[in-house]
């Protein structure tokens, strides 16, 4: 049996899922479901290795934007293809940025020109671009704590 965090591109995937978790298909179905519609499941997709299709450059970049302006700053930056995540956390008195987005692109020109035009459209009172220079790890959170058993997971999440 392949990785639990590996869900097989066959025609019916969850029937493994299920059999791997000792339960029936329609049972799963039915707790993903409500799941998805609670929000705890946001939605289930592919992930591509972004460097094996072109994306070469990458960089986080944080953003100093004004409090008011943080909502619309925030929405306007998502939209963009080349952004993959966009968060706001605290700033600081050393370090006054309090947007990230991190961003990939072919090249890191086509990065710059990206982050510009951001900039135009967002108007920040600053930024700062952190260029990836080696990944060490790459992994959305797939696979919860041992603890949580099928019963726990049921309980809190479906």
């Amino acid at each position: 049996m392949p990785d639990s965090n590996f869900l097989l591109v066959v025609k019916r995937p969850f029937r493994l899922l299920a059999k791997r978790l000792d339960i029936k298909e329609e049972d799963l179905l039915s707790n993903l479901k409500a799941g998805k519609k609670k929000g705890v499941i946001r939605r289930f997709g592919a992930i591509l290795n972004h460097r094996k299709i072109g994306l070469k450059a990458n960089a986080l970049v944080v953003w100093k934007i004004k409090k008011k302006d943080i909502d619309s700053a925030g929405k306007a930056m998502a939209e963009f293809t080349q952004v993959s995540h966009c968060y706001l956390r605290s700033s600081y008195t050393k370090w006054p940025y309090n947007l990230y987005t991190m961003l990939h692109a072919e090249s890191r020109e086509d990065l710059l020109r990206i982050i510009s035009r951001i900039s135009k459209k967002v108007r920040p009172e600053g930024y700062g671009v952190l260029f990836t220079l080696k990944e060490f790890k790459k992994a959305g959170f797939t696979q919860p704590p041992a603890r949580w058993s099928w019963d726990y997971l049921k309980k809190r999440v479906f």
